[in-house]
């Protein structure tokens, strides 16, 4: 049987009825995903075909041909021609100037609930449901390849086919490689038109400031956006246009391992009917969750439309951004918990995109692990990090955009031995950021990092901002800043930066 375009509640009640996942107490679909609870980067691939050859960031991606595309593409059909199929019609991308329509097939009914609130839905925007897309994408879990005979790494497959505007999406039942495949086509399309497409989030202040938020999955993007006293826009990909800036997708996707009420209010009262949550164990009498519990993984993840975040902004449109916040995880434990960067400096920390993936986010990620990502989302990336890099330059001069490095990861000590930064103290110096507090504040520079660090912030004790302070041992800080500068510097040259690319980096490296 085809379902197409079903509303939300028959697609729950057929998932529950089909074994696919039970009711939490707050009403939210709860799943379990299986094997991958996380993206598999090892697991991804773009057909190499000859229009795109010369375009791709082939250091970045793996390869497939159009030959084993066809056979695996073949084999998938002929698995789900008994299947009941749920299909949903609608678009990426609030901007009716560049909004893509996208067809996706799912095999399960769970993962069309996922698709239906990640994406716009027509009926939410009294836009018309797309007859011709311009991207679909075939998500069949339960279809394995054979490696040996379909060139892929295991029995999972994320697989882009640009020029046929077709994803094929099997082995895997973690519904976040859907909505990143279709974040990879839109970094394809997007910059083509003169759009910077970007892996953050923004909201907007009630005086109609717009703000970014970059960095990698679990660093903070959907936490600090879900700002109460904030107008949300979106959680996680929008593109900026010469008109101001938009969501790519129409809901949220957050982390929530030890969540609370008290520290992620909205993001706890958008969990109910109509979100999934996949992954987090449950009291199986009461349903109720256990965020704090990551008996399967620490990756447990809620899926929500932004109508569940109240005053939230859809479409998501909102004006050119006055701030951008470079957000990441120092599992060092050295970099100072908000920093003001140059011109020059943003486009640095935008290639180097140093961050640390956390626990779960990716397969076979089990602590934090210093990471390098270009542009805050180098999985993502189908192009070469300094297209995407241009587009930013250029449009944080146009529009005399300040921009601040943030930790949301380690104080006092490395993972294990410091303590993570509370969030409330974050969303404090971003507030104040923001709100230009910070500008007329006096500044130290980081003699390791060349870091801009005010001296004083708002509500913030003094001692919180330089993070050598909070280290009992000066000695074992500078070891491990030394240590992280040289990270720096090795990387710096395999992404390609140099001269004239950037005139400001941390003192240690030898480029300037």
């Amino acid at each position: 049987m085809i379902y197409y375009n079903t509303p939300i509640a028959k697609l729950i009640e057929l998932a529950v009825t089909r074994g696919e996942g039970m009711l939490t107490a707050s009403g939210a679909l709860l799943v379990y995903t299986g094997k991958y609870t996380g993206r598999s980067p090892n697991d991804k691939f773009i057909v190499e075909t000859p229009d795109i050859t010369q375009e791709i960031w082939w250091e970045n991606t793996k390869k497939l041909s159009e030959n084993q595309f066809e056979n695996l593409h073949n084999k998938m059909l002929n698995y789900l021609h008994d299947k009941d199929l749920f299909i949903f019609s609608g678009y990426a991308g609030a901007d009716v100037n560049y909004r893509l329509p996208v067809k996706i097939i799912n095999e399960y009914a769970w993962q069309n609930v996922f698709v239906q609130q990640l994406l716009i839905r027509p009926e939410d925007t009294s836009w018309p449901v797309p007859t011709e897309p311009q991207l679909t994408i075939l998500a069949a879990p339960g279809f394995t390849a054979n490696p040996a005979a379909d060139g892929t790494n295991s029995e999972a497959f994320i697989i882009i086919n640009m020029d046929k505007k077709l994803v094929l999406i099997g082995g895997t039942h973690y519904a976040g490689e859907i909505k990143k495949c279709v974040f990879s086509v839109m970094n394809y399309l997007l910059p083509k038109q003169n759009i910077l497409s970007m892996h953050c989030s923004a909201n907007q202040s009630s005086q109609g400031q717009v703000t970014l938020f970059f960095g990698l999955s679990g660093t903070g993007k959907t936490s600090l956006s879900s700002d109460p006293a904030c107008h949300l826009i979106g959680d996680d990909e929008h593109g900026w246009s010469e008109n101001g800036i938009f969501n790519i997708e129409g809901g949220c996707y957050a982390k929530c391992i030890n969540l609370s009420q008290e520290n992620e209010p909205q993001i706890w009262d958008a969990i109910k009917f109509g979100a999934i949550l996949e992954n987090v164990i449950i009291d199986n009498n009461a349903r109720i969750p256990n965020y704090s519990n990551q008996a399967v993984t620490e990756n447990t993840r809620a899926a929500y439309p932004i109508s569940h975040i109240p005053n939230s902004i859809y479409p998501g449109v909102g004006t050119h951004p006055s701030t951008v916040i470079f957000l990441t995880a120092d599992a060092f434990g050295v970099l100072p918990p908000i920093a003001k960067l140059t011109p020059a400096q943003a486009m640095y920390y935008y290639l180097l995109g140093y961050t640390s993936k956390l626990a779960g986010t990716e397969h076979g990620i089990t602590e934090p692990q210093a990471t390098f990502s270009p542009c805050f989302g180098a999985p993502f990336l189908p192009l070469k990090p300094i297209v995407y890099a241009n587009l930013l330059k250029e449009k944080i001069s146009t529009h005399k955009v300040q921009v601040f490095l943030v930790n949301t990861g380690w104080q006092g000590g490395p993972y294990g031995v410091g303590k993570r930064i509370d969030i409330q103290v974050t969303r404090q110096m971003v507030t104040a950021a923001i709100q230009g507090k910070l500008n007329t504040v006096d500044y130290v520079t980081d003699p390791i990092f060349n870091l801009h660090i005010p001296v004083t912030c708002p509500e913030i004790p003094a001692s919180l901002l330089l993070p050598e302070k909070s280290w009992s041992d000066k000695a074992a800080y500078r070891n491990m800043a030394l240590n992280l500068a040289a990270m720096f510097q090795a990387n710096t040259t395999a992404v390609g930066i140099n001269q004239e690319i950037i005139t400001k980096v941390p003192s240690s490296i030898s480029l300037l």
